[in-house]
């Protein structure tokens, strides 16, 4: 499978990702602004037209070919190297730099990566798929590729000099014949790298590198494990509140009362609802979870099936976006029925695969700050324009009033697409006037949280009696349509992907 592809399947399965259905209410002056003193028709925002926006120059979700949108050299020879990756744990701050140093011919200390930070990066889909080395890795080697010619040919064009005699080392452009140097530094006196980096700049070959793939010192690892380095739920702003969500006894379920009378009367908690949304913003935590259990609801909620039932249900439920219509992934070739038929013997068994719980070591987590109608979230998440694009939408604000900042996370393990913990967050900021910050629970990690799907996989094949493999039928209820075709060469075929009705969240 190609990257495009790849790309593709992934975002797909992203936006399948079943989100947690907050409505917020809109207060009169929000609405009026959402206006603009017009007549509002409609407003349905897609996920492809929110994928919008950016930083740095960006406008788009194009791949920015403008040097300067990918690395800066200050008058200081501080490099600063800007990637809308997300480092979760598997190194790529120290993997990134490497392949920046070794094409700018500098240390790896040289340099400075800023990443996924929506306001400052180029736009990037996500940190998924194991696709930042082979893909991000490429394009800053560009970038750090273009920016050394870049320099070799100011310094030529300073000195008067032929570029072939100019060579670039150790942060600075020499001069073979001359002996004259100058730090690049020095030569960009701090101004953008004005240049469109080339679709083959001159990479320097495997057999040469110094500093890419080969062992180096963690970059921050010293942070990590003196405990000095500051995540999500470490952070903290002027004023800030402590925030805790009431969870349903049930999913999908919907609030019919809430008596808050007991919270409203503890001292520095406030209490916040907007439709099926309830939490709980106060000075310290001890407070929130004091007020949180003082809640008294009543939710509505429909019958869910029972984990013996539940494969049964996954076969008997579709997905209500597909029922009826036929659109099911299929990849049919020959006929299932006659080399079934032709077949010296059939096998056919089925196997289920439960709900998994994807446990990233780090909790969700979020700080939300508000800035007038401007609004700044820091949180862990894989895909942060995503969520930046998320949160504009459940607060109707345009996404360019979002900020989203990522600090190093730890760990996700495939569970951390979502905004879940970044609009709670905000809910509760905006209704409180202050900072606020969401630390989930484990517990909530393990109940809330989407989980892997669950799935039932039902196989058929038939065989020659020579061993041969004449027809091969396999259908699977809901666990994911990525890489279910068969790698074996059978005449009659057919895969099928049957998406449920899932009674949790998955993805």
């Amino acid at each position: 499978m190609n990257q495009i592809s790849e790309f593709l399947n992934e975002d797909c399965q992203h936006d399948s990702i079943h989100r947690l259905k907050y409505v917020f209410d809109l207060e009169r002056r929000d609405f009026l602004k959402l206006l603009g003193g017009g007549v509002l028709v409609g407003l349905c925002p897609s996920s492809a037209g929110q994928e919008s926006g950016g930083a740095r120059h960006q406008t788009s979700e194009d791949t920015p070919n403008s040097l300067e949108a990918w690395i800066h050299i200050g008058g200081d020879d501080a490099i600063t190297v800007y990637t809308g990756k997300v480092e979760i744990g598997q190194n790529i701050r120290t993997s990134l730099a490497q392949q920046v140093a070794e094409e700018l011919h500098v240390p790896i200390s040289a340099i400075h990566l800023v990443m996924a930070d929506t306001a400052l990066t180029p736009f990037d889909a996500g940190t998924f798929g194991s696709r930042t080395t082979p893909i991000m890795g490429h394009q800053l080697r560009n970038a750090a590729a273009a920016a050394r010619e870049l320099l070799i040919e100011m310094a030529a064009k300073r000195w008067q000099s032929d570029p072939a005699n100019l060579t670039a080392a150790d942060g600075k452009v020499l001069d073979t014949k001359t002996k004259q140097s100058i730090s690049y530094g020095a030569l960009t006196k701090g101004q953008q790298l004005a240049k469109t980096i080339p679709a083959d700049p001159p990479l320097a070959p495997a057999k040469d590198w110094k500093i890419a793939g080969t062992p180096v010192p963690k970059v921050d690892g010293r942070a990590l494990v003196t405990g000095s380095h500051r995540y999500t739920s470490d952070l903290t702003r002027p004023g800030m509140l402590y925030g805790r969500v009431l969870r349903p006894d049930a999913f999908h379920a919907t609030l019919i009362s809430l008596d808050a009378g007991a919270a409203q009367k503890i001292s520095g908690a406030k209490v916040v609802r907007d439709g099926d949304f309830v939490g709980i913003a106060a000075a310290d935590e001890y407070t929130a979870n004091r007020a949180l259990s003082t809640l008294r609801a009543q939710w509505k909620a429909t019958p869910q099936p029972s984990e013996s039932e539940l494969y049964d249900y996954l076969r008997t439920n579709p997905e209500p976006a597909v029922k009826g219509e036929g659109k099911r992934d299929r990849q049919v070739s020959g006929s299932i029925e006659r080399g079934l038929a032709s077949a010296d013997k059939t096998l056919a068994q089925t196997y289920t695969v439960a709900y998994i719980a994807h446990v990233p070591l780090e909790p969700r987590a979020a700080l939300a700050e508000w800035n007038g109608d401007n609004l700044t979230v820091w949180s862990g998440t894989q895909r942060p324009f995503a969520v930046r694009d998320e949160l504009a939408q459940a607060f109707r604000i345009s996404p360019e009033r979002v900020r989203v900042i990522v600090p190093d996370t730890g760990s996700s393990y495939g569970g951390k697409h979502m905004g879940d913990a970044a609009v709670e967050a905000a809910r509760l900021a905006k209704a409180a006037g202050k900072p606020v910050k969401l630390v989930w629970t484990r517990e909530e990690e393990f109940t809330w949280a989407y989980f892997r799907p669950a799935g039932v996989i039902d196989v058929k094949s038939g065989v020659h009696r020579d061993g041969t493999l004449l027809a091969w039928r396999f259908d699977n209820y809901n666990s994911g349509p990525a890489g279910i075709a068969t790698p074996y060469d059978v005449p009659n075929q057919q895969i099928e992907f049957h998406p449920s009705d899932s009674p949790l969240r998955q993805g």
